[in-house]
């Protein structure tokens, strides 16, 4: 009874509409467990706060200096953060249930699953346990953070670098080198839905310019955080000899396609379309098309003796599947480059400037720039992807915080022979790229080599919760897996 009954936390929330803000600190007040309700805010004159609820003009919450003071305000076991500014409404007796389980767990930080009021409707939006591999700063923990006061505040202790955008990024990987951060499967809040935008334009928001200040901070907090934990690599490169095998060809084009009667041919025939200083095929890996594709690429092939077109044994590949097979079939060239079904080469020199980097770059991988563009070949937002986060130096560890590393993506054929891609159907290219960095140079082409189609048919044009959560979650996992791969190479060469 104790337990139920003793002040156990301390409620933070940022400053923002005050109706809005009431609404939270009323639910707030309703919990027997809490303490204090402070309300964090930059300082500035005019701030008017809800009853029962006390200032703190310490500053934003994504700022380091902000957490150096909130941390001396704190006097309770445990800490409950809300990060949005909209009415939180809370499930009967959430937060005694939260109390219960932190401690249970001896976690440092806890989340649940939680409603979303979006449009009117309450919709479920669960979302995914923590792994070691979640380090990017977009993890989808929902705004409701439960902490271990004492953890929070050591790490706090630790932050010995002032962030004006990374500092709650840097808070939540400094706790998880002691303590779980442990996801609570339950539906115990609700907060309402402001981003009403497809998944599939969220996941480019890290590469806007205008975010670009942030994210070199993101880039600070986890590579101190790499170096912390022993998966930090250095900027040494295995060098590549780009004569050590002959091939058939200079390059291969690879396209995997299912079942994309209406985009096949032009992907095709941009290929096909190429000039180039040296011969070039395209393997086609048709993984059993039902529509018209096959016909299609038949009727092309039978005109064009470059396009080979392949049609697998196995029925069960995904799109990496289809890329291996394409990769191990002994007319594939020297260099391997990408295009997906849906999408157009911009010129007709994307080839040679490709291969011409390969030799320039010294590099066993290259990713280039492509342009989103809708059906019409018309710009849609968010225009060039061109990935200019990445940094020879430190690209191959800010990689693990990012979703992906860009696109059309092109391999030193032996390489990827050697690693193989896994046989999925999303995210086998982030994979694949990963354990390529792991021991070789990525080079990189900042000009624009495709256009991006983006239609109903995109794998990631429009995810639902359940489909982002699971593609979000396989991503986490290939970071796990490649955090332990490095932490091994590293305690190998460090003997």
């Amino acid at each position: 009874m104790d337990f139920l009954n003793e002040k156990k936390l301390t409620c933070l929330l940022p400053f923002g509409n005050l109706k809005a803000l009431a609404k939270t600190a009323e639910e707030l007040k309703g919990c027997k467990e809490i303490k204090n309700i402070f309300i964090v805010h930059s300082g500035s004159s005019g701030v008017v706060l809800p009853d029962g609820c006390q200032g703190l003009p310490v500053g934003f919450l994504h700022q380091t200096r902000t957490w150096k003071t909130i941390v001396s305000y704190i006097d309770t076991p445990y800490t409950l953060l809300y990060t949005q500014t909209l009415p939180l409404q809370l499930g009967a007796y959430a937060v005694e249930r939260m109390l219960h389980v932190i401690a249970d767990m001896d976690a440092g930080m806890l989340y649940a699953d939680r409603y979303k009021l979006k449009e009117g409707l309450l919709q479920p939006h669960p979302t995914n346990d923590y792994q070691e591999g979640s380090l990017r700063d977009d993890f989808d923990f929902g705004p409701l953070l439960l902490f271990q006061s004492s953890v929070l505040k050591d790490a706090v202790s630790e932050m010995d670098v002032e962030y004006e955008a990374a500092a709650l990024y840097d808070l939540r990987l400094k706790i998880s080198k002691y303590k779980s951060l442990f996801h609570l499967p339950e539906f115990l809040y609700t907060e309402s839905e402001t981003d009403f935008r497809p998944a599939g334009e969220k996941q480019f928001d890290y590469v806007d310019p205008k975010n670009r200040q942030v994210q070199i901070e993101m880039e600070q907090a986890c590579t101190r955080y790499l170096k912390d934990t022993g998966a930090w690599l250095k900027p040494v490169f295995t060098p590549i000899e780009f004569t050590e095998e002959t091939f058939p060809v200079e390059a291969t084009v690879v396209i995997p396609v299912r079942n994309r009667e209406k985009t096949i041919e032009a992907a095709v025939r941009s290929v096909l379309m190429q000039e180039t200083d040296f011969p070039f095929n395209l393997i086609v890996t048709d993984n059993h098309s039902t529509d018209k594709t096959t016909e299609i690429l038949k009727k092309i092939a039978s005109g064009d003796r470059r396009l080979i077109h392949l049609i697998p044994d196995r029925k069960d590949l995904g799109i990496g599947g289809c890329w291996n097979e394409a990769v191990m079939h002994p007319q594939c060239g020297k260099f391997v480059i990408q295009l997906d079904s849906d999408d157009l080469y911009i010129d007709k020199q994307v080839i040679q400037t490709i291969v011409n980097a390969f030799y320039e770059q010294n590099c066993a991988m290259l990713v280039g720039t492509y342009q989103m563009v809708n059906f019409q070949l018309e710009e849609i937002p968010p225009g060039i992807i061109d990935h200019k986060e990445w940094t020879p130096d430190n690209g191959r560890n800010n990689a693990l915080r990012i979703n992906g590393l860009g696109a059309p993506r092109a391999f030193y054929t032996p390489v990827l022979r050697e690693i193989k891609i896994p046989n999925t159907s999303y995210g086998e290219d982030y994979a694949v790229g990963l354990a390529v960095s792991r021991n070789y140079r990525i080079g990189r082409i900042y000009q624009p080599l495709y256009l991006c189609r983006r239609w109903e048919d995109n794998s990631d044009a429009s995810s639902d919760i359940d489909k982002l959560n699971a593609h979000n979650r396989y991503k986490d996992c290939i970071r796990t897996i490649e955090l332990q791969a490095r932490k091994n190479k590293n305690r190998l060469e460090n003997k």
